[in-house]
């Protein structure tokens, strides 16, 4: 039984999970639209969205409350993550403020043809 298990495991050990989720978020926030596997999709969703709501919640904060929430963000997305965090809080989260979640956009596009995975495009809701 899965009781208290969260997340998904993608037949990966830990350290690649991390890491794939790490670049994949990146990828979202850089690209603003990826495509990838449902699985891989779902596992990402969630911690995108926080992300989005962390950078969302301090636009009206003292800097104190900013610089922490910045380097929260940097700590979730690893190294070399700068030029991401600031996309993040002064391009991506301004845009959501009217918005109380739901920040993502899962639209299928079908199996893919090598090993009939279900492929899908992760995108930022436009508003």
């Amino acid at each position: 039984m899965r009781h208290q298990i969260k997340g998904y495991r993608l037949n990966r050990s830990m350290g690649h999970r991390t890491s794939m989720r790490k670049t994949m978020i990146k990828q979202l926030f850089e690209y603003e639209r990826i495509q990838t596997t449902l699985a891989k999709a779902k596992s990402i969703q969630p911690d995108a969205e926080k992300l989005i709501t962390l950078a969302k919640n301090v636009q009206k904060a003292d800097d104190t409350l900013k610089i922490n929430a910045r380097r929260q963000a940097a700590s979730e997305l690893g190294n070399a993550s700068n030029e991401i965090v600031k996309k993040l809080f002064d391009d991506i989260a301004p845009r959501f403020t009217s918005r109380k979640g739901g920040y993502t956009r899962l639209l299928k596009l079908g199996p893919r043809q090598g090993d009939n995975a279900e492929m899908v495009v992760l995108e930022l809701v436009s508003e």
